[in-house]
């Protein structure tokens, strides 16, 4: 067997063009990304319609069960998905077959969607106390040694999805438990910490930028506690 240019001279006169797989794996991972970035799209405008007139602060309720987890699975496809955009094209080239890049997407968000039963089980109606307690918890657990672990494990893993998804709700779930004592309903806290948690899924974990944001959110916390009322949205009008 010999190669010649873009090609591999095969016994028997067949050949076998580099160029074409090559374009294979750039059309797989355009697929992929559209897939990806497409639900996480689509997740965004339904989760952004059902909030719509729900937002009430710390006095936020949730609903029938059926309704929040519903509603709570759109919102973690819509600020989870960008960010595993790296995980999933790995699933998909780590010699595993296409279709088995939704299974992998589907049991990630499963996991996401436990999270948010637990949420519902658990969750109160409570006051601005309560809300920069927790606020100050998370900002807290993003310095601790089990947030970078967790940090870390989310960013290196991709053999499954409910792998992935457990590692990812350990690196996230103080930011999620903070948008849940903020208002669990509020468009723009939700895209504040869409941000942040797409930021540290492609990002390695480093204290020039860890040591800021868990500092920032510490500093609202405190706000929360000694001025209530200048935190936007955090106290119903």
């Amino acid at each position: 067997m010999s190669k010649r240019g873009d090609r591999v001279q095969l016994p028997h006169g067949k050949r076998l063009s580099l160029d074409g797989r090559a374009g294979g794996a750039s059309a797989a991972t355009a697929a992929v990304m559209t897939m990806t970035l497409g639900l996480a799209a689509a997740s965004w405008d339904i989760a952004v319609r059902q909030m719509n007139g729900m937002d009430m602060g710390v006095a936020t309720q949730l609903g029938s069960f059926a309704s929040f987890v519903a509603l709570w699975l759109s919102m973690m496809a819509a600020m989870m998905l960008p960010g595993a955009v790296p995980a999933v094209l790995r699933r998909a080239h780590g010699g595993t077959p296409l279709r088995a890049v939704p299974l992998f997407v589907g049991s990630y968000l499963f996991v996401w969607t436990l999270v948010g039963v637990a949420v519902y089980a658990l969750y109160r109606p409570h006051g601005s106390f309560a809300a920069g307690a927790v606020v100050i918890a998370a900002g807290v657990y993003e310095l601790t040694p089990l947030k970078q672990h967790f940090h870390r494990r989310c960013r290196e893993s991709g053999r499954s999805g409910l792998a992935f998804g457990l590692h990812c709700v350990g690196s996230s779930i103080g930011l999620m438990l903070m948008l849940v004592a903020l208002s669990v309903m509020d468009v723009t806290w939700m895209f504040a910490v869409a941000v942040v948690v797409v930021a540290q899924k492609l990002t390695p974990a480093r204290a020039a930028l860890d040591v800021p944001l868990a500092l920032a959110i510490i500093g609202l916390g405190v706000l929360i506690l000694i001025a209530p009322a200048s935190v936007p949205g955090l106290t119903p009008m």
